[in-house]
């Protein structure tokens, strides 16, 4: 599964490394960025909802929910931006450059195309790692009531 993910991501996000101005025989950022890829580089990329919280209430962390409008509708947190995955690319205005910004859908598939696209146009990307599914189960009761109170002040 963890393969097939990696693969269709890969397959997907091709198009825009390719059309990078950097000759394939000279590297990609892309190809650079795999070839150091290592069990840091693994690590860097996720933030799990503790962090994503702390990170909140901070000031250094965005929330970038990339579901569908529907979805959306249906539920939302409460927090954050909502930008749909294929709305990201025009709205890439409305994100701050100056904070770490979290991905998330409910599982990660979606958040993990949004994270790596976001870094390939220069922001500092993670994806939630426990998605907002895990995000919503460890966000209530006393927590839910701490966090918004935090964020009110």
């Amino acid at each position: 599964m963890k393969n097939m993910l990696t693969c269709s991501l890969l397959l997907l996000l091709a198009p825009f490394w390719l059309s990078t101005s950097l000759a394939l025989d000279q590297g990609t950022e892309l190809e650079t960025y795999l070839a150091g890829f290592d069990y840091a580089a693994r690590k860097e990329m996720k933030i799990n909802s503790p962090a994503l919280i702390k990170g909140v209430i901070e000031g250094k962390v965005q929330l970038v929910d990339i579901r569908f409008r529907e979805e959306t509708a249906a539920w939302r947190m409460g927090f954050g931006l909502h930008i749909p995955l294929n709305e990201l690319p025009a709205r890439l205005k409305e994100i701050p450059k100056d904070k770490i910004i979290v991905t998330a859908c409910p599982h990660k598939d979606r958040a993990i195309l949004a994270m790596a696209y976001l870094r390939e146009k220069g922001f500092s990307a993670r994806y939630l790692e426990d998605g907002l599914v895990g995000l919503a189960e460890y966000l209530r009761g006393d927590l839910a009531r701490d966090f918004f109170f935090k964020l009110a002040k």
